[in-house]
């Protein structure tokens, strides 16, 4: 055997009933060359990784639009987070880990330059709508071509709430996801000054702690310890009452008409026009029927700062530019003796 059958065997022999193998893939939808040395679940990690959409989830907004410090979170070190919190609950249950991490790098590929912001006014400006897990399965399937297998592409698509998972990895990426945004965002929220932790719900942190590591410990293992040896991946009834209330309550205080959401208006104003601004630049050029969708993937594949000079460069005047001259140079050059 090679070193890819060698691992394709080893889940067969080590991995749960439950858990997705990946020598029984359902495939990918164009004929490939396969690799000797990694199954198709590490293949399709590497794919995402190296991809240019993942690049750009570094400037990305994850709640705080193009923040100077770096310390809070943006779109790329969220999805690393969820990975690493799938990948952790993925082990513990003996579920394929690679898989998992596959769409947890992948989850988010589709999102728009300023978070939610951003989505929401494409999601009113589009026909039929926009919505970011739909675009990053557009992403990996058209706009970037990787070739994924079934199993990623479906975990990507139903990370959201809402979407029903076909395989437990994609179910922990649903919950890690979840887990993640609540947990990070309440920190970045106390840094911003935005709450505290005394203004957290009392019966959440009494439940789960008002520290950040034992309330992501607390979370992750009420999944693992009510998921062990099942074919569904869940959290414990209890621990997803206080989950969702933390949720709700960051919603009511952080997510809407909290002071960081004072720019987004803005922001708002940035996507619309560059909208508007494309699609009369394409309509000389273009079908009509095409328009509306090579727009959508060009402006929601931007990054905030790409989206901001963008819009500086087609709305904002610029003085005359003359170009540098050396001319008074010369002139002392005659000047001295």
């Amino acid at each position: 055997m090679n070193i890819k059958e060698k691992l394709e065997q080893r889940e067969i022999d080590n991995l749960s009933e439950f858990a997705t193998k990946s020598r029984f893939t359902k495939g990918r939808k164009k004929v490939y060359t396969p690799c000797d040395v990694r199954t198709e679940f590490q293949r399709d990690r590497d794919k995402i990784l190296h991809s240019k959409a993942f690049r750009r989830l570094k400037h990305k907004t994850q709640v705080f639009l193009s923040p100077f410090d770096d310390h809070f979170r943006t779109r790329l070190t969220h999805t690393l987070e969820v990975s690493q919190i799938a990948r952790t609950i993925a082990r513990a249950l003996d579920m394929n880990e690679d898989l998992t991490e596959a769409i947890a790098l992948g989850h988010d590929l589709g999102h728009t330059p300023f978070g939610h912001c951003g989505e929401g006014v494409l999601n009113e400006l589009v026909k039929g709508g926009f919505h970011h897990n739909i675009q990053s399965v557009r992403v990996v399937e058209v706009l970037e071509d990787l070739n994924l297998c079934a199993e990623t592409i479906d975990g990507i698509l139903t990370h959201t709430w809402g979407y029903t998972p076909k395989t437990p990895e994609a179910q922990i990426v649903q919950l890690a996801d979840k887990i993640a945004y609540i947990n990070h965002d309440i920190e970045d929220s106390i840094r911003a000054g935005i709450i505290s932790e005394s203004d957290l719900p009392k019966d959440c942190i009494d439940y789960f702690s008002s520290v950040q590591t034992k309330r992501l410990n607390i979370m992750i293992n009420e999944i693992i310890k009510n998921s062990v040896g099942k074919p569904n991946v869940t959290m414990s009834e209890e621990a997803w009452h206080y989950t969702t209330k933390l949720r709700e309550w960051m919603f009511e205080n952080v997510y809407i008409d909290s002071p960081a959401k004072l720019e987004e208006k803005k922001a708002k104003n940035v996507i619309k026009e560059l909208f508007f601004l494309y699609c009369d630049m394409l309509k000389p050029v273009c079908e009509e029927r095409k328009i509306e969708r090579i727009v959508t993937d060009y402006i929601s594949g931007m990054t905030d700062r790409y989206a901001v000079e963008k819009f500086k460069e087609n709305f904002i005047p610029k003085g005359l530019q003359t170009g540098a001259r050396e001319d008074y140079l010369f002139k002392l050059a005659n000047l001295v003796d």
